[in-house]
């Protein structure tokens, strides 16, 4: 295309900036995706980061200081992916250009797909002096779809006019074979699916994408894709559309017809009418358009699919573009066509399947067996669908350039004692669905942003631009809650565990790493010291006594909780309050949830547990006072332990390097440890989780490999937002116990509990999944 009619769209355009193409100077391998309309590119990034270290060398502080805290740069990699109009192509290019300058793009490769990859390669060489090589399209869409839906929760989801929220999602599914894959670009293709190397294209249609832009244009003075989804929003088709009560008066009973059904696509234009201009308006020739091309795209699928013998199908390609209208139309043809029997599913990312799957093929050298965790920091969200029901109400898109950032993260998998991983949902309560429970979540997180801005502002005090980060923390933090009280299903479902991941997503990526170091490291001396007398009043203890007494301490401990909001209150108070006045906080038995004599008869069964997963919560009082003696009466009993905890930093949650140092420190305390830890009979694991919540869908690899080799039957969840928040229904298919105290009133009420209410649910293993 020439420069000159290039340069003629990009007066009106947005210009893209540093916070669309990010991390571009640090660029390593790239890959783009050229449609007709559309061009995405993808890019990964090294990208300069802090994060907080442990270290157990001798302190000039005294003997009591157990460890050193130090912040370090760290060097990650990040997968960026921009979407923008086609035409734009040029300008994104000379943008690029002037970012990579100092930073040569000689002898480097770009992966292109897509019908533009032999247009535009001319262009991309002069601009960017690289090499092309060109992927094949189908395969980049296949492996792009493959990855989306193994790796990233909430990714498919089925669209539900009738219903509130219209979204249901489905997960991270880890057995999506077979399915058909409909790719909707500028024309369309069905492509069946059978492994990740197995497909073939069964069909297709010229009428697309392209076919709506195209005689959108003609029909209307609409001249973006979007200006004509808009007009299509407020439109009526039945002023342009033939329905079957046109034609016989009513609904067509014999056939199982209904009046409303469209008998024929812009029937009424045949009818003559006086005046030279059409009587019919734009946004009703937009709808009727719209319709059409989607009512006979849903039916090609749906008949695709049955011969083939498919109950799946996924669209993608970006004509979809989360418009709810084109959803509706798509959901109700294959529902009609198939009377129910096959799913439609549509995808949040839907139209960088081509650009993930070329990246892929890019990058398969360099990143084998990599994965990648979606930043909810820096990617666009769905849509809202609130004002598609309102015909005076234009819905906008937020930006020209959409955006999506993966993480890289070690290799994950599901639990291995899971039920069934892919109908479990960790999350207690959807609040996209519960509205009483959004407002209030919403407005809890809200009200505690000032709070981590604080300890944020502290942690790194020495800082001279701390202050202003830590505001733009607190301001987008906002902004995002804001947005999703308007928009609640933009990420996915919504949920306690998505609002408290994305407070730390945003908080590293202003450079906090670790805003409670300095908190769990004075926390963590203080139990230490109380620890040898914790130790020798349990084992003061009649046997018959001791379970009852752990059980309490595990309690005890998990009331420190720094991210309940009334339990920092009352600790902040001026009052003391140490683990003896957090005992005296558990409530008498019967507990709100108490299966508590189950477990105790159970521990005095033969034989002992094999071994038992344990996933840890908060440091200090929770993990030293009340889990490590829990812990070591397991190993007495003859049972090994695989002691769990985070990855990375969140809250004051116990982190693995911590860990470490908390089992040498433990050990040099308690001879049980000690010998437990020499016969690795006690193994300190991560769990491959970045957050108060734990997500058994996507643990770290090591610690699924280690949890069958060891062949545990029993896992172990503690904590309000690992036992309550998530997991709390979970099915095992070996014996589980989740153990939290409820610090917060209103999840209390819900549960029909108060505040520091109990929850000790022990269950033998599950023969079916009741969830």
């Amino acid at each position: 295309m020439a420069a000159d009619s290039q340069k003629s769209y990009a007066v009106s355009i947005s210009l893209p900036d540093e916070q669309v193409f990010r991390n571009l100077k640090n660029a390593k391998h790239f890959a783009i995706d050229i449609g007709g309309s559309l061009a995405k590119l993808a890019y990964s990034s090294t990208l300069q980061r802090r994060t907080s270290l442990v270290s157990d060398e001798s302190s000039e502080d005294g003997p009591g200081c157990i460890y050193q805290v130090s912040e370090e740069d760290e060097i990650t990699n990040r997968l960026h992916f921009v979407k923008f109009e086609t035409r734009l192509i040029e300008t994104c290019l000379d943008f690029i250009q002037r970012q990579l300058k100092g930073s040569p793009m000689k002898d480097k490769v770009i992966k292109a797909t897509g019908g533009g990859a032999h247009k535009y390669r001319d262009l991309i060489n002069s601009k960017l002096g690289v090499q092309i090589d060109k992927e094949d399209e189908m395969q980049c869409l296949i492996q792009g779809c493959n990855f989306l839906l193994q790796n990233i929760p909430d990714e498919a989801f089925s669209y539900h006019r009738h219903e509130k929220p219209e979204y249901k999602f489905q997960g991270v599914n880890h057995n999506v074979f077979p399915y058909l894959l409909v790719n909707i670009g500028s024309g369309v293709s069905l492509i069946k699916v059978d492994s990740e190397t197995k497909f073939e294209r069964i069909g297709g249609t010229s009428n697309g994408g392209g076919t709506f832009w195209g005689l959108g244009s003609l029909l209307t003075k609409a001249k973006t894709f979007d200006e004509l989804l808009e007009l299509a929003e407020n439109g009526d088709h039945r002023e342009v559309d033939m329905l079957v009560k046109d034609i016989y008066g009513g609904e067509y009973e014999s056939i199982g017809l209904t009046g409303d059904i469209i008998a024929s696509s812009f029937g009424k234009a045949t009818q003559p009418h006086k005046d030279q201009e059409s009587p019919f308006k734009e946004e009703d020739i937009a709808r009727s358009l719209l319709l059409s091309i989607s009512n006979d795209i849903g039916q090609i699928a749906c008949l695709h699919a049955r011969m083939h013998k498919l109950t799946k199908i996924y669209f993608g390609g970006y004509f979809i573009r989360g418009h709810p209208l084109t959803m509706r139309t798509i959901t109700f043809a294959i529902n009609f066509w198939s009377k129910e029997e096959i799913q439609p599913l549509f995808l949040r990312h839907e139209g960088y399947l081509g650009a993930i799957g070329a990246f892929l093929r890019g990058a398969e050298e360099n990143e084998s067996g990599s994965q990648w965790g979606e930043n909810y920091a820096r990617s666009s969200g769905l849509s809202s669908t609130q004002q598609s029901t309102n015909r005076d109400c234009k819905r906008t898109r937020s930006t020209t350039f959409d955006m999506l950032e993966l993480d890289k993260v070690n290799a994950r998998s599901h639990c291995p004692v899971l039920l069934n991983p892919d109908t479990y949902n960790p999350d207690m309560v959807d609040l996209t669905k519960d509205s009483d429970a959004r407002e209030y979540w919403l407005d809890c997180f809200s009200h505690t942003v000032d709070k981590t801005k604080g300890l944020a502002i502290k942690s790194q005090a020495n800082s001279l631009d701390v202050e202003e980060r830590a505001n733009k923390f607190k301001d987008s933090y906002l902004e995002r809650l804001n947005g999703l009280k308007e928009n609640p299903c933009a990420y996915g479902s919504l949920t306690v565990r998505f609002l408290l991941d994305t407070s730390s997503h945003l908080l590293r990526d202003f450079l906090f790493t670790d805003p409670y170091s300095q908190q769990k490291q004075t926390e963590n001396e203080l139990a230490l010291r109380n620890l040898p007398s914790r130790l020798q009043f349990l084992d003061s203890m009649a046997d018959t006594d001791r379970p009852l007494n752990l059980a309490r301490g595990v309690l005890a401990g998990n009331v420190f909780d720094w991210g309940a909001k009334e339990v920092v209150k009352m600790i902040e108070s001026g009052q003391e309050f140490g683990f003896n006045q957090a005992l005296d906080k558990v409530e008498a038995r019967p507990w709100l949830c108490d299966y508590f004599d189950s477990w105790s008869e159970r521990l005095n069964r033969s034989p002992p547990h094999r071994c038992a997963a344990v996933f840890c919560d908060n440091s200090g009082a929770d993990i030293i006072l009340g889990l490590f003696p829990f812990v070591r009466d397991l190993l007495i009993r003859g049972t090994k332990v695989i002691l769990c905890a985070n990855s990375r930093p969140t809250l004051n949650d116990v982190t693995y390097n911590e860990l470490n140092i908390l089992v040498k420190r433990v050990s040099e305390i308690c001879p049980v440890i000690d010998k437990a830890v020499k016969e690795h009979r006690l193994i300190p694991m991560e769990s491959g989780q970045e957050s108060p919540c734990l997500d058994l869908r996507l643990i770290d690899q090591s610690l699924v490999k280690a949890m069958e080799r060891e062949q545990t039957d029993l896992i172990v969840i503690e904590g309000m937002g690992r036992a309550v928040h998530t997991n709390f229904d979970a099915k095992f298919s070996c014996e589980s116990l989740k153990v939290a105290i409820l610090k917060n009133k209103w999840l209390a009420n819900r549960f029909g509990g108060e505040m520091f209410s109990v929850i000790f649910k022990y269950e033998t293993p599950s023969t079916e999944d009741n969830s």
